[in-house]
């Protein structure tokens, strides 16, 4: 699974004042009170640790009591805005209780921690440097995925909600424990997730950078897998790094789907899968047109690794349309059109 190993860490790519005028046209483009910058002026920071003592390899950040007054006031406001469209009134009993700090992250996150004074409830959002890749990938998410997301861009600066579940690599280890019936849900779900991630080519989805949300139902568990990590969208050269079957992190899961799941059941679930990304098209047609004409323009990859991915695309689908195409973000349209395509049968994964 060495190949699947990103080459190098990626680069930032600003974003383009045409994708600003979508993001603006869409309401995901506001003036914020604070920016990225101003959280980096803590002076002081302690390692996190979880309740069973291990390191979560962020950092606890403190302000001095003046900043603090005007963070609390600014960033209450951002989750305002948020979650209730800017209503202040909802702002009086909330509190930013902890500002955390992740220095290893790609977009060096910050995480706040917002409580309700009213029941000490807590709820979490991310303050992220904006990253032309991470927000084209969160807003095909938002379009493709059963899943919505709420972000908003100021300049070089992202907010992103926080997505709940339980982290991947501590999910799988729980797999040992379900019942027959629950693994096979799980492999089912993880075949429609690697659909969707191949679909729209968001890579590196080892189990690190996906949740999954438990919904109990009236006989077992409902599962879904939901992306929480958009750096890798369409900028690496290598076709199986779009397709999360092929990283170790996710074997367990992968072992589970051979025992349970037939070729058959495999070919149905991505039809089914495929269908519904063309449902959700057809429902925001307008939108998805006018995102991925601007990002056919966008650069968000180099030429060496546009190049390969033509090349491995061809191969994979047996397919030349691919050839015409001379940014990721063409890969990205050209990719969907001949997935969705009715008259399409996905061809079986050798490597």
């Amino acid at each position: 699974m060495r190949g699947n190993i990103p080459s190098y860490k990626k680069p930032f790519f600003p974003i383009s004042d045409a994708f600003r005028i979508y993001l603006r046209r869409y309401l995901r483009e506001v003036e914020l009170p604070i920016k990225y910058a101003d959280l980096l002026r803590y002076e002081e920071a302690f390692p996190l640790y979880d309740r069973e003592g291990n390191d979560t390899l962020w950092l606890s950040v403190m302000y001095s009591q003046s900043q603090m007054a005007e963070l609390n006031e600014a960033l209450t406001f951002i989750y305002a805005l948020l979650r209730a469209d800017g209503d202040k009134e909802i702002m009086e009993h909330l509190t930013v209780s902890r500002i955390d700090f992740c220095q290893f992250g790609n977009s060096k996150p910050f995480r706040v921690r917002i409580i309700n004074g009213l029941n000490d409830n807590y709820d979490h959002f991310y303050v992220k440097q904006a990253d032309a890749s991470r927000v084209y990938g969160l807003e095909l998410e938002h379009l493709l995925s059963p899943n919505r997301l709420q972000f908003l861009v100021d300049g070089d600066t992202l907010i992103e909600e926080h997505v709940a579940g339980i982290p991947g690599d501590d999910f799988v280890k729980t797999l040992d424990s379900m019942t027959e019936f629950e693994q096979v849900r799980v492999a089912k779900e993880f075949v429609k997730f690697n659909e969707r991630c191949f679909v729209r080519l968001l890579g590196d989805m080892r189990a690190y950078n996906y949740v999954v949300d438990v919904t109990p139902d009236i006989e077992g568990n409902q599962y879904r897998i939901r992306a929480i990590d958009f750096d890798q969208q369409s900028y690496e050269g290598r076709k199986n790094f779009y397709l999360p079957q092929y990283f170790m992190e996710n074997n367990p899961i992968i072992f589970i789907g051979m025992d349970a799941l037939n070729r058959r059941s495999v070919t149905q679930y991505q039809h089914e899968e495929r269908s519904m990304i063309s449902a959700r098209i057809k429902s925001e047609e307008d939108r998805t047109k006018y995102l991925l004409k601007v990002m056919r323009d966008a650069h968000l990859s180099s030429d060496d690794k546009v190049k390969q991915l033509t090349e491995e695309l061809v191969a994979h689908h047996d397919n030349e349309v691919f050839r015409s195409c001379r940014t990721m973000g063409e890969l990205v349209e050209k990719n969907i059109e001949l997935l969705l395509a009715k008259s399409f049968r996905q061809s079986i994964p050798t490597g």
